[in-house]
């Protein structure tokens, strides 16, 4: 069996444990995990079927029909061409699954695609399965953490160049670009997402745009980006400080870096999310900057920057091995600075391993 067959076996082991008849995937993370194929998320809706049984069905778009047909030529398919719309498609679709209940995935699934399918599920039931679906990429193989692994290893060596050459009056913008056009360099099939590189008191928006602000002397330079290999992303911040650091900024990132190291010790099989981002985030609320605290421990990674399991109070899911989450305390001082440091680590069988190395210690740039 191929190794995406095996994933919708156990896929259709979830769907059978939900009570479910069957459940549906638009393009995304899981479509790519169970099919191996990749199709953009627009206008035209594109779904596949697994049904309790491990079957395995669909509706395509015409112009993806060679795509499609070339790698799964025997799936039961409905076809379905621009002039003539949609609905004859899912109408034939839902007919041939006959699902008294089917699941989607809530949080990816988008209304037009819902209501199509429950426009055509006659009496059965539509419902969100992202709970019961969860545990199908929770957990990594060694293949999967080789990606990781070597995406991590693309974004660390394109960071280290990209420091070689920062000085101060660079932009946020011209340092972002340098840093992607390094990951391409070594590599990269992509990025995850879009780098965050923030100067100043911008480092104090966890999630801002770089724009034309130039870095000056003094200056917290925050950046949190990551390569793409196999459709895996990393996810990694470091903070940096441009020529000198004054004291309470250097005693805010010192907090930061306590708490990430207490995370990283910290975690590994049986220990819950909830008990692990209680004890990071209480090294920040002992610190003079508990005020700072904006954001949970972490989360998961994987196909998706952030899936399964959250790292956040309330979240009693024990930690198991092949997880890997991002461990990423942070503090915040709207108008004066944000420092954040992030790591990738897997669970293992006795403890967990951190997949990025890039030194924690406070660094001047510039």
């Amino acid at each position: 069996m191929t190794r995406h067959s095996l994933r919708r076996d156990r896929a259709a082991a979830l769907i059978r444990g939900a009570g479910l008849d069957a459940a549906a995937f638009v393009p995304g993370p899981s479509f790519h995990y169970l099919t191996g194929l990749d199709f953009p998320l627009m206008e035209r809706p594109t779904l596949l079927f697994v049904t309790a049984d491990g079957g395995l069905l669909a509706i395509m778009p015409e112009l993806e029909r060679l795509k499609w047909s070339s790698a799964f030529p025997d799936a039961k398919t409905f076809y379905w061409q621009d002039s003539d719309g949609f609905e004859h498609a899912f109408e034939a679709a839902m007919r041939a699954l006959g699902a008294a209940a089917l699941g989607v995935e809530g949080g990816r699934m988008r209304m037009f695609e819902y209501d199509a399918l429950r426009r055509h599920a006659g009496n059965g039931e539509v419902r969100n399965a992202d709970a019961a679906l969860q545990p199908l990429r929770i957990a990594k193989d060694e293949d999967e953490i080789a990606s990781l692994s070597r995406a991590i290893e693309i974004s660390q060596l394109a960071l280290g160049e990209t420091l070689d050459e920062v000085r101060a009056g660079d932009t946020e913008r011209a340092i972002a670009a340098l840093l992607k056009a390094r990951m391409l360099a070594h590599g990269s099939d992509g990025f995850g997402f879009e780098p965050i590189v923030l100067a100043g008191a911008k480092a104090a928006n966890p999630h801002g745009t770089p724009d034309d602000a130039p870095l000056r002397p003094g200056d917290a330079l925050l950046i949190d980006f990551g390569a793409k290999i196999d459709g895996f992303s990393a996810d990694i911040t470091r903070t940096f400080f441009c020529e000198h650091v004054d004291d309470r900024h250097a005693e805010i990132y010192e907090t930061v870096r306590a708490a990430n190291a207490l995370g990283r010790r910290m975690a590994g099989p049986g220990v819950t999310a909830h008990d692990l981002d209680t004890a990071v985030t209480d090294v920040l609320r002992a610190s003079p900057f508990a005020d700072m605290i904006v954001h949970k421990t972490g989360h998961g990674l994987g196909l998706d920057v952030h899936e399964a399991p959250q790292v956040m109070v309330g979240n009693r899911q024990r930690l198991e091995p092949g997880f890997v989450i991002t461990i990423e305390p942070g503090l915040y001082g709207a108008g004066d600075v944000g420092v954040r440091i992030e790591d990738d680590v897997t669970i293992t069988e006795d403890g967990a391993r951190s997949l990025t190395s890039f030194p924690r210690e406070l660094r001047l740039i510039g």
